[in-house]
């Protein structure tokens, strides 16, 4: 697991001192992805330069140093990830007649592209990566990224000069270098609490989309790419269907079982010490499981606990772990120890985030690293196993409303809509101050003025992919962003859903593993881990397990109301089905307690009128107005609020940059 920085200047003003000294200090800015070693490369006729910060996991000798060249001279590599699959492709490879130096899978991908050629090698890779790849020969540069995205990959032209790197905070180090925020990404950050690709928060700069392979031509003054596919959902869903599983439930178990097993074993090939994120749920309580059952001694597993009721999966993790025998490490941190992560988000995740799981997932992050260098975990199980209460509760929302004919429905949602906020408001708390018994229920009847405006809009809808994009983004009866840029604010309504998916469920669950998955959980953990330098691997998005999920009938899926069916009997073979059955808690912090508590005077710090106004992205009075009705509990807008927060942190960051390195002739 490393970092990367590189650039291709079409002017090619750069000496190879310059260029060597440059792309230097732009990789220390991702020192945190790679502390263990770093490496430079530049060939200044061309224009091109590479920079590499390494952590070390596989082959710790200099053999794993990069930049790294090819034996034949054609081709030289920066590299982000691992190859699950190097030590079958390293054998298919010798029999072919290539012979290698060292242990690393860089050296492997390096002869498959001598081989094979980038693109064919690139299907045969089953691995989480990311690379910048210099022909020699042909003059091209070329960049791809993993099938799911587990690693990040930013491109981008800034004037004469092409970026790319596995963090923008790199680029950002190069004088050639703009930063200009684009309005249109910020809007869909608004919505959807992340940036969803191929957008990145700045202008001209984009994530490569994953399953891609990017190629730059640098012998004409053009500053055109190509891109190609090698690996689509799309694609593998299409063909999962012309093959379903056609099995019992006692052996689709077990084939679960077998591919699940094998994902997790070669998972766990590592130099340095390994171990596992346990939350107590079902995912990342299957992957323990599985691991302890290949490992020859206890597995290392790692829990945070917080003590606010709702909140704290650390004894249930505790009870999983004593079961199973690892050696478990659990600490449990005070609301104070959360809040002190919340001014490094605005660094760690390099452009605007507010998934608020990312301070527990960085807390984490830095618990398992004091003992172990890489860690397993259990993601991507509620995209593949429908484990997402949306997708049920979505799917009896459209099956409802496409029985009433569509000009009803927009009747129905303009009578509502057209009610003025304030009057609906006004009813709801009234209602719900007269209300008899729990305080829970008091407080849901208030909020039924939001609820009541978002069953409105839902049923203005004409496609499922319309209705899911505004399931999961934020509800904003104001608009809070200047300027917003409505024709691409639904990244969901363009994608092309495969004609063999009909259920609702099944394509949300597509929907989510296309654009939520990626952006938000993957980004998530990418980020947090590597920001304390600690590899996070996913055994669940093994593509053999992908394709095996797709397979699946839906009823594998979801029964009697729930979902992940067939995930949750993997884990009862070999954990109590009573320590894990109970509901979906999520890894959160208690955000809104904190926001109208210990966390308000920061926040109003963000929000002051002056400094919105003068920033010129966020309409100060449509965002106060929300501030306000928040701390009275007339709104649910935590999620909205906890955006503009974090763009507002985020973006003072980015004001006090340092100073760039310049360039030198």
């Amino acid at each position: 697991m490393c970092g990367f920085i590189g650039f291709f200047d079409q002017s090619r003003r750069l000496s190879s001192p310059a260029s060597l000294s440059l792309v230097k200090a732009m990789a220390e800015a991702i020192r945190h992805r790679g502390p263990d070693d770093h490496g430079e490369w530049s060939d200044p006729d061309s224009g091109i330069a590479f920079g590499h910060r390494r952590l070390s996991i596989l082959d710790l000798s200099p053999e794993g140093h990069q930049p790294k060249s090819s034996h034949c001279g054609r081709y030289v590599i920066i590299y982000n990830g691992e190859l699950y699959n190097f030590r079958d492709l390293r054998k298919d490879l010798e029999a072919l007649g290539h012979s290698f130096r060292g242990t690393s899978d860089t050296e492997i991908m390096l002869s498959a592209f001598t081989q094979w050629g980038v693109f064919e090698s690139l299907k045969k890779f089953n691995g989480m990566f990311a690379f910048a790849l210099w022909d020699k020969k042909e003059k091209l540069l070329h960049l791809s990224r993993d099938r799911v995205g587990e690693k990040p990959l930013y491109y981008g032209w800034q004037g004469k000069t092409f970026f790319f790197s596995s963090e923008l905070k790199a680029m950002r180090v190069h004088s050639d270098f703009q930063g200009q925020i684009s309005e249109a990404a910020l809007d869909l950050f608004i919505q959807y609490n992340y940036v969803p690709a191929p957008h990145s928060i700045y202008k001209n700069i984009f994530k490569l989309q994953p399953g891609t392979l990017l190629t730059l031509p640098t012998h004409s003054d053009r500053q055109d790419w190509t891109t190609e596919t090698y690996w689509s959902l799309h694609d593998t869903v299409e063909a999962a269907s012309q093959n379903p599983f056609s099995g019992s439930d006692d052996e689709a178990v077990q084939a679960l079982d077998d591919l699940l097993t094998d994902a997790v074993k070669i998972r766990m090939q590592s130099d340095v010490p390994l171990g596992a994120f346990l939350s107590g749920g079902i995912d990342s309580s299957t992957i323990v499981a599985l691991m302890q059952k290949v490992s020859t001694r206890p597995v290392s597993t790692f829990t945070i606990g917080f003590s606010e009721k709702g909140f704290d999966e650390a004894k249930i993790a505790k009870q999983v772990a004593a079961h199973l025998g690892t050696d478990h490490t659990e600490l449990y941190l005070t609301p104070q120890d959360a809040m002190n992560v919340i001014p490094k988000l605005p660094h760690l995740y390099d452009e605007p985030f507010s998934d608020s799981s990312q301070i527990p997932t960085y807390l984490v992050s830095q618990l398992a690293r004091q003992k172990v260098t890489v860690a397993l975990s259990g993601d991507a199980g509620d995209e593949l196993f429908g484990g997402y209460g949306r997708y049920l509760r979505g799917s009896q929302v459209w099956n409802a409303m496409t029985k009433i004919p569509y000009p009803i429905r927009l009747g129905i949602s303009k009578t509502i809509l057209g009610v003025p906020y304030q009057w609906s408001d006004a009813f709801f708390s009234t209602l719900g101050s007269i209300t008899p018994s729990k305080r829970d229920l008091k407080f849901k009847v208030r909020r039924l003025s939001d609820t009541s405006h978002r069953l409105a809009q839902l049923l203005q809808v004409k496609d499922l992919s319309t209705m899911h994009s505004k399931i999961v983004s934020n509800v904003e009866i104001d608009r809070v962003v200047l300027n917003d840029q409505n024709p691409i604010a639904n990244v969901f309504s363009s994608t092309r859903i495969p004609n063999s998916l009909t259920s609702p469920m099944e394509k949300m669950m597509y929907l989510d593993t296309l654009h939520y998955l990626p952006d938000d959980i993957l980004a998530k953990v990418d980020r947090a881990s590597m920001g304390v330098s600690l590899e996070s691997r996913i055994p669940l998005l093994d593509p053999r397990l992908i394709q095996f999920a797709w397979s699946l009938p839906l009823h594998f899926k979801l029964r009697e109301g729930t979902g992940k069916w067939l995930l949750k009997q993997l884990l009862y073979k070999y954990v109590p089905r009573q320590l894990v059955e109970r509901p979906k808690m999520g890894f959160s912090v208690p955000i809104d307690l904190w926001l109208k508590g210990p966390l308000r005077d920061w926040a109003e710090s963000l929000l002051d009128t002056k400094t919105l106004q003068n920033d010129g992205f966020f309409s100060s009075k449509n965002v106060l107005q929300n501030w306000d009705l928040y701390l009275k509990g007339k709104r649910g807008r935590q999620p909205l609020l906890w955006s503009v927060l974090m763009f507002q942190s985020w973006h003072q960051n980015q004001v006090g940059t340092g100073p760039r390195s310049e360039l030198q002739g």
